[in-house]
This record gives C-alpha cells, sequence and structure tokens, in this order.
C-alpha cells in the first residue's frame, strides 16, 4: 500500500466514524508540508471535520506539486499519541539520570523565559543570549525579531551550522548574488549538476522531471558526484565521480582544459572576471592527469566533460545546499565550482545562471531568511562587535548575518553564552554532539520549542514547550516568485502553540506589546502583506490559486551592463571589484587563500582505508526527522544502513544486513550494511540523525577555516564485521 492509499484509507475510517456520530460535513482546508525542511514549501489541500483532518491530497495548480511520502505522513504525525501538548518544566538538575519533567502552564513557562532573559541580560549583557532555529525554518523571522528587539546580536540556524549558508557565502564571494543554478530552459544546451541528486532532493522540489524533460529536448548532462545516484544513472551523458573532498581539483582540471584549448568566453573573462590571470596561472598546475591522479576521475573524462561545457552555449548549473561545503576546504571548493560558468561566460544570459530581475519587494533572499524589515536587522550595524563569530569566521560574519553556530561550545565554556533559546532544534546536528550536551547542560537557561520530546536534546535543556504542526500554523504564508499563498489552520492540539505565536507571546512580556503585535499572530503578518498592499483576508479571498503581485518590469538579462546586480546602480556585480571574484578581494583582506585553491583532504590509510560520507538523502525522509514519529516512514527504514561497495564488502566477509563496526580515529557505531554499487570502492556512506547509531559522534570538530563548517564527507573509516 502506498502512502497516498494509506491516507486515504485511514480518512475513510475516520469519516465513517464521524458520519456515524453525525459530525460535521467535510470541509477542504490548506495548509504547507514542512516535511523537507524548506521554505517556500509543498502545498496541501486537507479535509476536515471541524477541527479533525481525516485527509489530504495535493493543492491543486500550486507550485510546489505532487506530494511525496513526506506530506501523506504529516496526517499519522499530527494525531501521533507521543505528540507534545503542554508546556514542559524539568525538576531535576541537567545531568541527573532522569530531567523528571513535570506538565506546566503557559503563563508559568512565560514567566520562567522572562525571567532568565531579564536576569541574564542586567547581569551579562543582552549577547549571552543565543537564539536559534532548526526544523522546520518557519519561525526564522519572528525568532529573529524577538533576538534583535531583545538585543542580542547572537541569532544562528542550522543553515549556519551545517547546510546550505557555507555555499551562499562562496556564491557571495565569487558572483555578489546567491544561486544554487537554475532549472534548464528552452535556450539551455548543457548542464552541469554537482553535487546535488534532485531525483531525490533539490530545490525546487520534485524538480527531477524538468531535468528529465530537458534530456529529452536534446540537453546534454554532466553529473559529478562520487555516488552513482538516480540523476547520474537517469541524465548523465558524463557522469564524474570524484574522490570525496578533491572538488576544487576536478574543476581546476575542467578549467585547465577550457584556457589550454581557448574554449573560454574571451569577452567577458576579460571584461568580468577579476584575478583573471592568477586563475589561469592557477589551474596549469592542474592537467588532467594530474587531477586523475588527485581526484579518482580519468583524465579523458575530464577533457571531454570541459569540451563538452564549454562548447554547448549556453549552459546552467545546479548544485544543492550543502552537498559539495561538507568538508574543510568546502569555501574555496564550492569557489571553484561557481568559476565553470564564469569562464564560458553564462553568467546572466538566457539558459545560464541567472539573477532574478524582480523578485518579490522586501524579500532580498529566500522566505526562509525572512524580510530584513519584519525581521529588524537595521538593528544589527550597531551590534556587530557583538557577534560571537567575528574573530573566528571573519569573511563569514562580513557576508552572512546569521552568526555561525559551531563554536558554541567554546563560547559556554568560555562564559560567553549563557542562556540558549532554540526553536526545532537537535543537538545530533553537530559533530562530537556529545560535547554540545555536555556544554548545553553548564548554561544558566536553555528553551526547546518542539513538537516530540527528544532525549537527545530535550534532556539537556530546562524548558520543553509544544509546538503546533503544519495543519494547525497560520504562520508563515508562502510565497513562489511573485505568488504569494496562505493558510486555514485548525485548532492545534492540546495546549500547543504556533512557532510565531510563542516568540511574540515572549516578546510582548518583555514589555514590547507594539512590536509583538500584542501576541496576534495574522497581525504580524498583516504587518509583512503590507508590503505588497495585501492581508491576509486577501489570501483567504484567493485561497487556492493565490495572488500574483505583478511584476514591475519584464525579465532582463546581462544586467551587470546596466547597473541592476548592484544596490548602487552601477555596472557590474555586487562585489568589491564590481566582477565576478576568481579572486576575492574579502578573503584576501581576511588572510585566506583567495584563489579557490584545492587543498588535500583527511588522507586514509592502512588502519582507515576508507572515506566515509555522510548526509546523503533518500526520497522518504530527511535528516532525522520523524523516525520515531512516523510509522509509515519507519517502514521503509527501519535501521540505520551501511552503503558499502561490493568490492569493498567481500573481502570484510560482509553481506546483505550483516551487523558491522563503522570506525573513525573519533568513535565507531554499529550499522547493517547494505552493499550497493551507489556508492564506490573505497567510499561508504551513512545517513545522519539516527540516535541509535549518530554518525555524527564519528566526525571531528575540526571546521573549513571560512565558512566553520565540519568535514561530514571526507572522514576516513574502517569498516569491519561486528
Amino acid at each position: 500500500m502506498n502512502f497516498k492509499d494509506a491516507s486515504e484509507e485511514q480518512g475513510s475510517s475516520i469519516r465513517k466514524e464521524e458520519d456515524a456520530l453525525g459530525l460535521e460535513e467535510e470541509t477542504a482546508g490548506y495548509t504547507f508540508c514542512d516535511g523537507c525542511n524548506e521554505v517556500p514549501f509543498c502545498g496541501i489541500k486537507f479535509y476536515r471535520r471541524g477541527e479533525v483532518v481525516t485527509r489530504i491530497e495535493p493543492w491543486p495548480d500550486y507550485p510546489a506539486s505532487p506530494l511525496c511520502s513526506k506530506a501523506y505522513a504529516t496526517l499519522q504525525r499530527l494525531y501521533h499519541p507521543d505528540r507534545l501538548k503542554y508546556p514542559m518544566k524539568r525538576t531535576t538538575p541537567k545531568g541527573s539520570p532522569d530531567p523528571a519533567f513535570e506538565r506546566i502552564s503557559w503563563d508559568e513557562a512565560y514567566d520562567i523565559i522572562v525571567h532568565h532573559l531579564k536576569r541574564i541580560k542586567e547581569r551579562y549583557g543582552p549577547h549571552a543570549v543565543f537564539f536559534y532555529v532548526g526544523d522546520p525554518k518557519e519561525p526564522r523571522a519572528a525568532v529573529q525579531r524577538l533576538a534583535f528587539t531583545y538585543g542580542s546580536r547572537n541569532y544562528g540556524n542550522e543553515s549556519s551550522t551545517a547546510c546550505r549558508r557555507a555555499a551562499q557565502l562562496a556564491e557571495l564571494l565569487t558572483y555578489g548574488f546567491p544561486t544554487t543554478g537554475d532549472l534548464p530552459t528552452e535556450q539551455t544546451k548543457v548542464m552541469l549538476i554537482w553535487g546535488t541528486n534532485p531525483a531525490y532532493s533539490g530545490q525546487p522540489f520534485m524538480c527531477h522531471w524538468q531535468f528529465a524533460d530537458a534530456k529529452e529536448r536534446g540537453v546534454k548532462f554532466i553529473v559529478v558526484d562520487p555516488r552513482k545516484t538516480p540523476t547520474a544513472t537517469t541524465l548523465a551523458d558524463i557522469h564524474l565521480q570524484p574522490r570525496p573532498g578533491t572538488t576544487a581539483a576536478l574543476a581546476a582540471g575542467m578549467m585547465h582544459v577550457i584556457f589550454k584549448e581557448e574554449l573560454h568566453n574571451k569577452a567577458f573573462c576579460e571584461k568580468w572576471i577579476h584575478g583573471l590571470d592568477e586563475l589561469k596561472a592557477y589551474v596549469k598546475g592542474f592537467p588532467p592527469n594530474r587531477v586523475e591522479g588527485i581526484t579518482w576521475v580519468p583524465a579523458k573524462k575530464v577533457i571531454d566533460a570541459a569540451r563538452l561545457y564549454a562548447c554547448n552555449a549556453p549552459g546552467g548549473l545546479k548544485t544543492g545546499a550543502q552537498g559539495t561545503t561538507h568538508d574543510l576546504n568546502a569555501t574555496n571548493n564550492h569557489r571553484a565550482i561557481l568559476l565553470l560558468p564564469a569562464i564560458c561566460g553564462y553568467i546572466d544570459i538566457p539558459g545560464g545562471v541567472t539573477k532574478p530581475t524582480s523578485p518579490l519587494e522586501g524579500m532580498p533572499g529566500f522566505w526562509a531568511e525572512g524580510p530584513p524589515s519584519f525581521c529588524m536587522r537595521d538593528k544589527l550595524a550597531a551590534m556587530e562587535a557583538e557577534r560571537l563569530d567575528l574573530e573566528a569566521f571573519p569573511a563569514w560574519a562580513e557576508k552572512l548575518f546569521e552568526v555561525q553556530t559551531n563554536h558554541i561550545v567554546e563560547w559556554i565554556g568560555e562564559g560567553k553564552v549563557k542562556a540558549f533559546l532554540g526553536w526545532g532544534f537537535n543537538m545530533m546536528i553537530w559533530p562530537q554532539t556529545h560535547e554540545y550536551q555536555q556544554a548545553f547542560a553548564g548554561l544558566d537557561f536553555a528553551m526547546a520549542v518542539d513538537y516530540f520530546y527528544r532525549p537527545r536534546t530535550h534532556d539537556f535543556v530546562d524548558l520543553v514547550l509544544p509546538a503546533a504542526m503544519n495543519f494547525e500554523r497560520l504562520a508563515p504564508f508562502a510565497y513562489h516568485g511573485r505568488m504569494i499563498f496562505g493558510r486555514t489552520p485548525v485548532k492545534p492540539a492540546g495546549e500547543c502553540r504556533e512557532d510565531w505565536k510563542i516568540a511574540l507571546d515572549i516578546g510582548v512580556r518583555l514589555g514590547h506589546p507594539e512590536i509583538f503585535f500584542n501576541g496576534d499572530v495574522e497581525a504580524s503578518c498583516n504587518e509583512i502583506l503590507g508590503m505588497w498592499g495585501l492581508t491576509y483576508d486577501d489570501l483567504r479571498k484567493n485561497q487556492e490559486k493565490g495572488i500574483t503581485v505583478p511584476a514591475p518590469c519584464p525579465d532582463a538579462f546581462k544586467k551587470y551592463e546596466t547597473g541592476r546586480m548592484r544596490p548602487d546602480g552601477k555596472p557590474g556585480f555586487d562585489t568589491p571589484s564590481g566582477k565576478i571574484e576568481a579572486l576575492s578581494m574579502v578573503l584576501q583582506k581576511h588572510g585566506y587563500p583567495a584563489l579557490p585553491e584545492y587543498k588535500e583532504p583527511m588522507p586514509t590509510s592502512d588502519e582507515y582505508p576508507l572515506i566515509l560520507l555522510t548526509g546523503a538523502r533518500v526520497p522518504y525522509i530527511t535528516h532525522s526527522k520523524w523516525r520515531e514519529d512516523s510509522p509509515w516512514l519507519l517502514e521503509l527504514q527501519r535501521e540505520p544502513l551501511l552503503m558499502i561497495n561490493p568490492r569493498d564488502a567481500e573481502p570484510r566477509g560482509i553481506g546483505r544486513w550483516d551487523i558491522v563496526i563503522l570506525k573513525t580515529p573519533h568513535g565507531e557505531i554499529k550499522v547493517k550494511a547494505k552493499p550497493t554499487i551507489m556508492v564506490p570502492k573505497g567510499v561508504v556512506g551513512v545517513m545522519h540523525g539516527w540516535a541509535k547509531a549518530n554518525v555524527n559522534e564519528l566526525i571531528p570538530r575540526q571546521f573549513d577555516p571560512i565558512s566553520g563548517f565540519p568535514p561530514f564527507k571526507e572522514v576516513p573509516c574502517a569498516v569491519m564485521k561486528a
């Protein structure tokens, strides 16, 4: 039985029971799935009797559709018997074997939070409180407003811990604008897909069919991924499988061929690339034969890929959120990828890598980041000296407003962080998780908002607050391009409250009722919608179709020639040089390698001969979400699995489903083996987020010096039969 059928069956059973009781007629409602930790979201049309959701289906004609297993599982999650429904307070000291949480009222919970916030602000200053949003991303705008009004500069999130921001940093340093690339258009002749698997995940979601359609139109595909993914096997004309951590060397090898054979766009390069001569000189050191020795990619494939990409203009690019940045050379590895379309002149042309002409006014970035005016980011300039990551990661601090969180262990130990307010945060996001758990146990105060009680995180906090789920939330609304859609929530279960409500309520109790709309979530949404002359009532009146805000002008290209790439209106790119920067002036200023230099990853050895990849996704679950919360999804994979190539498994005597020990110099776990050709010889892979086998305990607390990202995809390891 598939998930749609299961949902229908459960809904049918509920409807029959309600019909027998003579309950209310079934009516339709609308919300968004939060199963992929993304904003915007996939659209759900649901049916309800009173406040009970009975079944779900795709939202007709919604931009992100159809639904997958994760969306159908939200219904089972909604009515899970173990949901948190009431505020809970620990009654034993942190570090005790049993936190002994007891139910309290919201008034008491808010009193405790406000007491600690006022006490810490008075004694240590507001910056000693760290505000954090994990999964889902939905509360970010409201929590920023709370943090910055309270006076703390120290706000971070899962993206500034291990997800999107390292790649975005590379994009801002190189292009001056963020991009994961674009879907192929009618003009695109060749696509470079690097470090992402759109068949399973990626932006926009459910987009693999668009790549497949492009292939049928004759678009050529170069797919770069160590694994044989569905994307590679269904699309690739050339599949490059580099050794993990060698991205910059492979990109340099392709650029070597392009420059040597004079396949680059000379006019574009000479006018619009800063550091062109230095880049040419650097990549001369990466002839294909040397690149083969570094990356495992045959020299002929390096040459063929370079020629295919450079000789079929225009070419596109698609990268992922973090697939190329989980190593100790994260930022410059990703910068090297970005320079391939740049030297070919594929920037901001039809079919290439474009910058939107008319992004929705007031929303310069993704919705997840929140509108700067609502988030009150105008307060940040006066507080920059107080951000905790300023010394450790100065280039990051210059380009990104979120604080890089991976050094929070040290900040707590040094007394710089005394309290932590977290929405949907998971300790297992961090390498050497136990060090973060020990650090949090030493905080004066910590609070968590979540759907379920999760011991690996909540055993180390003082308060756990129950969050309303996606069917029970009004905020945030969604936008896709210039289309805006609202929600029609049901009443939350128990005493659950939506994330925005919790943030607003805390702000009110801190003495700012006007800034926090007296705790009214709809009023806070109207504050944002007012930027486009709309209210939530307008969204209700146009519920299913949404509202499109007219663009002020038609799409335009080569905006760097007309001053529409820069806030000052001058021609060029929004970088210090006004050009695409092969030689980054920001990195140069802060003492980092200014070119996208290759850095050798951690070496394997006789004791640790394999390379560990963590964090790869499967289509039916995201990270560690809902493994304990959704039996439907758990049926698809009940155990943590180690993907290992049969040529590595056989000499170790490892067969399918055998229990094996996965070991690195930093720890070991036991998992089940899944021999598969999806990973190449010499590489193994494990999904992260399994409490019973937390692979992040095997990852060292070492970080890319520019972005601060950990090496989730380059650690040497050993595998043996248990």
